[in-house]
């Protein structure tokens, strides 16, 4: 007769577990990451992130280039403000060479005349007489020099004192503007920053050549659109119509097709839903 079962038996032979089914291997884990309609996506959803960052930006409008625009020009003051200074001192400098040129010469003539008082004859009499008469020619040219850098001098200080004041109307533009740009960027770039990993955590799975020429057409494209979807039967970027057999290509999204036109990477509007 046979033996009956114990309960131990039993209850081991009711938790027995089932058998392990084979783990996917990597390859097939990945073969639909690497369909050409996968990167398609993957490559719409970059352009999404990236048009946001471009309206975040879009917001600030002309202020940073009115910003770099203000430091040159700042910079550029202050190189002419330096110059200015340079040229005043140069024309300060030459008067007070001619005032001691006046000085000397002044010196001269008088010497020379109370020579004159104790000259033994005519031909020493002439002699300091040509002498005084140059001295005083020196001196006519120096007073001449000294009027024409007085009116140089006043000229430079002019323009210095007009290049000082530009110089702070345009410091103080320059302190509004990046104050308005401040206020802008504090209220936008934690978003910005947010978006802006996100597309490049994305980017991660495009490869080089793909991102290269997406990158590329995005540059050239006036509103920043790379990757546009087919709008009424036209491309979404440019309007130009698109032909019946290429938009079925397009929705079928088995290799990258970009618009003859303007060269944008078209793909199916479902992608936007």
């Amino acid at each position: 007769m046979a033996k009956k079962a114990t309960p131990k038996q039993t209850a081991k032979k009711e938790t027995a577990p089932a058998p392990a089914k084979p783990a996917a291997s990597k390859k097939q884990a990945t073969v639909d990451n690497d369909s050409p309609e996968a990167k398609l996506r993957i490559l719409y959803q970059i352009q999404q992130t990236d048009s946001q960052i471009d309206k975040l930006r879009a917001v600030r409008g002309e202020l940073p280039l009115e910003v770099r625009d203000l430091e040159d020009e700042i910079q550029g003051l202050k190189t002419r403000i330096s110059n200015f200074q340079g040229e005043v001192k140069d024309v300060e400098a030459n008067i007070a060479k001619r005032k001691i040129d006046i000085n000397m010469a002044s010196t001269a003539v008088k010497k020379y005349t109370d020579q004159q008082k104790n000259v033994k004859n005519n031909r020493e009499y002439d002699s300091l007489s040509k002498e005084i008469e140059y001295q005083n020619l020196e001196i006519e040219l120096a007073e001449k020099r000294v009027k024409e850098y007085t009116v140089q001098l006043k000229e430079r200080k002019g323009m210095l004192d007009d290049a000082k004041k530009l110089l702070a109307d345009r410091t103080e533009d320059l302190e509004l503007k990046k104050k308005e740009l401040d206020e802008i960027v504090s209220e936008t770039s934690k978003e910005e920053k947010a978006l802006e990993k996100k597309s490049e955590n994305l980017q991660k799975f495009i490869d080089d050549r793909m991102l290269i020429a997406y990158k590329k057409v995005r540059q050239n494209a006036r509103n920043g659109l790379a990757v546009v979807t087919v709008e009424r039967d036209a491309c979404g970027g440019c309007f130009n119509k698109i032909p019946p057999q290429r938009q079925l290509d397009i929705a079928l999204s088995k290799k990258i097709i970009v618009c003859e036109y303007c060269g944008r990477i078209l793909v199916d509007k479902s992608f936007s839903y």
